[in-house]
């Protein structure tokens, strides 16, 4: 069975291709700057290889891909180094899969990458894409929309008995969403079945909900009173807690005006498992009566 290397294993998106890979009986290994670092140990006790590289070394790259099939290939751009950053991991990760034969890359990128949006983490995406198109390397494009585990490290405020959500979006606007979980599944898929993923690009959601029926999803499964407060573009874009603020304000204008557009039935063609919101939310914890 062939080798698959994961890039940001240690991650959201590159642990979830991680455990799906595993619970498909597949030989996975984790690309690490250091193995006896406490996270990748974890991985290795789950019985992944690992493998040494830094994404901001090319030499050490080629090295570490040498006699592997598979590629799964995330780059984080809320780093010191920025979009900058992202874009030249992401050109190296290309050229040393290129020149160590790699022979199916599947790359995540975000929903709308292909479309022109002025938001600098989706085209920076989409640079990163033409670039691994241009290499010639057998590759899958993964677009994730908005991730439902952003509500599992930034959920709502419980405010006086009652949770409040809080989005720089208007009531009634309709955003799709993908569990971290089901990106796994489908990055797991086109290695399975190549015959059908490579050069595919697939825009992925499992949910799409307006930010008070966000608020309606998170009462039902807390048995608590909940309800949605609009923030300001401008309160997100300013604000200092917020990595990369005027990026992200960017996004959620750009939700406001365009939006993802992803065929959730079609998906769920696909990977029947796919989760909804309401689902997700059962498998997290939150604030209850």
């Amino acid at each position: 069975m062939s080798r698959i290397l994961v890039t940001g294993a240690t991650g959201l998106q590159g642990g979830a291709v991680v455990r799906e890979l595993i619970g498909r009986g597949r030989p996975v290994a984790a690309l690490v700057r250091d193995p006896a670092a406490e996270r990748a140990r974890a991985l290795a006790d789950l019985g992944v290889e690992l493998v040494r590289g830094d994404l901001d070394d090319e030499s050490s790259l080629r090295s570490a891909l040498e006699g592997f099939h598979g590629l799964f290939a995330v780059q984080n751009f809320m780093t010191p180094a920025g979009l900058g950053g992202e874009v030249r991991q992401g050109r190296a990760l290309a050229r040393a899969a290129k020149a160590a034969g790699v022979g199916h890359v599947v790359y995540t990128s975000v929903g709308g990458a292909e479309r022109e949006s002025a938001v600098p983490h989706f085209d920076s995406k989409r640079g990163i894409e033409r670039y691994l198109t241009g290499t010639g390397v057998p590759l899958t494009v993964l677009r994730p929309t908005f991730f439902m585990d952003n509500f599992a490290a930034h959920g709502p405020e419980l405010v006086d008995g009652t949770l409040v959500v809080r989005l720089a979006l208007k009531p009634g606007t309709r955003v799709q969403f993908i569990a971290v979980q089901d990106i796994g599944f489908f990055a797991a898929e086109a290695f399975d079945r190549p015959q059908t993923y490579v050069g595919r690009s697939v825009e992925i959601a499992g949910d799409a909900l307006t930010a008070t029926e966000i608020a309606e999803a998170f009462a039902a499964r807390s048995g608590l009173p909940a309800r949605f407060e609009e923030l300001s573009l401008d309160a997100v874009a300013h604000n200092p807690y917020i990595p990369n603020a005027p990026d992200i304000a960017l996004m959620f204008e750009w939700f406001q005006e365009h939006g993802y557009r992803a065929d959730i039935e079609a998906l769920r063609a696909e990977h029947p498992g796919l989760q909804s919101f309401a689902t997700y939310l059962k498998g997290i914890e939150v604030p209850t009566a």
